[in-house]
């Protein structure tokens, strides 16, 4: 599995990498934050873009302001983080519907594309967080997130996508499904990050340490505790809990070590260690 290294010191395109969820409300902009913070600390530079903005004013700070928040303070020198954001529609809906409804035009995949290529031009990493989950629409033709992310590698970039997902129950569903989907599409899964590992997790978080991983068919590349964004240290925060290929030093082995899901004693289990 590809690692998210910077290559623009000699002169190529730096890596794209869309990052989606299983759903709403499961991490993703934190997680996108978390990314762009430990690779702000490991010294690239990094651009966040969010393609479609939804549920958010004019004048109301977006997704990427928040990207800025948690991760600005990760950047060492002037330049180093880039934010852009395309468009936005004030009502949280679907970026078709939001833009249908608003009067507002869609917004293409080829624009998109367009706006990565130039990023990754400047940039080590370039990270792309989606609306809602990997086949939300995004325009009248239905085109989604992972049409912008195949429009991107017809560009010639090696566009990946990062998969954030819930910790309990109903995420082994929704990350399979999504895995598939992106297998359909030729589009490759760099891993998923749990968005919300919850301060005391029961049996079904813990079981899915070790599930997730194969329902994905990728690796299990972080665990972001609940409340992150309120970390006093957030670049800290997220380097701990991103595994090295995201520039940090989490280890997934340690973790699920951590969280262990005996078997009951009924069925031949022992007591927990630790």
């Amino acid at each position: 599995m590809n690692s998210v290294n910077g290559v623009n010191a000699a002169g190529a395109a730096g890596r794209v990498v869309f990052v989606t969820g299983t759903g709403t409300e499961v991490g993703k902009t934190v997680a996108t934050a978390a990314l762009a913070a430990s690779a702000l600390r490991a010294g690239l530079r990094v651009a966040v873009l969010k393609p479609g903005q939804t549920g958010v004013a004019p004048d109301e700070p977006g997704d990427v302001q928040e990207a800025d928040r948690l991760a600005g303070p990760a950047a060492s020198r002037p330049g180093q983080l880039t934010l852009r954001e395309l468009t936005r529609y004030p009502e949280p809906l679907a970026p078709d519907t939001a833009a249908r409804r608003s009067g507002l035009p869609c917004l293409a995949a080829e624009d998109v594309a367009k706006e990565v290529a130039g990023l990754a031009e400047r940039h080590d990493l370039v990270l792309v967080e989606g609306a809602g989950g990997l086949l939300v629409r995004y325009d009248e033709q239905g085109r989604t997130l992972a049409d912008q992310a195949r429009a991107v590698r017809e560009l010639g970039l090696p566009a990946e996508v990062l998969l954030v997902a819930s910790a309990g129950l109903g995420t082994l569903n929704t990350t399979a499904l999504t895995a598939e989907a992106l297998t359909a599409r030729a589009l490759p899964l760099l891993g998923v990050v749990v968005g919300a590992w919850p301060g005391s997790p029961g049996l079904a978080e813990r079981c899915n340490l070790a599930d997730l991983p194969r329902a994905a068919g990728a690796p299990l590349l972080g665990a972001l505790p609940e409340h992150a964004a309120r970390a006093a240290d957030f670049p800290a925060l997220a380097t701990a809990a991103l595994a090295p290929a995201l520039h940090g030093h989490w280890d997934a082995a340690a973790f699920a070590a951590a969280f262990p899901a005996a078997l009951p004693a009924a069925f031949g289990g022992g007591p927990a260690a630790g």
